[in-house]
């Protein structure tokens, strides 16, 4: 099991995602047009902070009736496996009935998740309940809502899933804020976290000037080729480790 401290994962939830994006590009280790969740999973409640954790991965089914279970019966197996994972669990369910007629979770399901130290939820189908979800101010992040939830039952657990597009697997570290969901590959996790303030500080050089002022074309290029120095220079000192 990969060791990723509070302290990185503290780190981490410091910044949006965005920036982890940019992040995680200077490492070169997978193309930029991967590694993150389509715009099919959105931010339930976007004035909450960035959710930093560990994928508890489900498969799920709403719309076919299973006679014998339900996904409550399932709650108790799931949370028993939370002690497999590195760090704090954020659920990730694939819904796999293609309907999505009914939710994925509620009140109940995330209140529980909650107080067993998951620190969000991740579905590719819809959810309910979204004021209670929000009172316990629980990130959740959602193709939609719908009132009822069916026949929902969890299938299997721990197992990889597809949502928004991502492949994720078991204990993959996930950053998610209102502007989506990103993976960030755990051999580079504490890395990502030390150069997301210098990102910053490269970006800020451009950003600060538009924001402050009335620039000329001129300071406006040269504050761009300061940024993009700063950040070839964070490129060649994470590259080299």
């Amino acid at each position: 099991m990969t060791i990723i401290s509070p302290a990185v994962l503290d780190t981490l939830r410091q910044y949006d995602t965005p920036t982890i994006c940019n992040v995680i590009e200077l490492f070169e280790i997978r193309p930029r047009n991967q590694g993150y969740m389509d715009k099919t999973i959105t931010c339930a409640f976007p004035d909450l902070p960035p959710m930093v954790g560990f994928a508890a991965t489900a498969t799920h089914r709403s719309y076919v009736n299973p006679i014998d279970k339900s996904a409550y019966s399932a709650l108790s197996d799931q949370i028993s496996r939370f002690e497999e994972l590195s760090g704090p669990p954020v659920i990730v369910f694939q819904e796999l009935d293609g309907i999505k007629a009914a939710a994925t979770f509620g009140e109940v399901m995330c209140s529980t998740y909650k107080a067993f130290g998951s620190v969000g939820l991740i579905t590719s189908g819809p959810g309910r309940d979204v004021d209670q979800v929000r009172a316990i101010d629980f990130p959740v992040f959602t193709d939609g809502m719908v009132c009822s939830h069916g026949y929902n039952h969890i299938i299997e657990i721990h197992v990889p899933v597809q949502v928004g597009g991502l492949s994720v697997y078991p204990n993959d570290l996930l950053h998610g804020d209102v502007n989506g969901v990103t993976n960030i590959p755990l051999e580079i996790a504490s890395d990502v976290a030390d150069a997301c303030a210098d990102f910053v500080t490269a970006e800020a050089v451009v950003i600060d000037l538009v924001q402050n002022g009335s620039p000329t074309l001129a300071e406006w290029q040269e504050a761009n080729a300061e940024k993009s120095r700063l950040i070839n220079e964070l490129k060649n000192r994470v590259k080299m480790g």
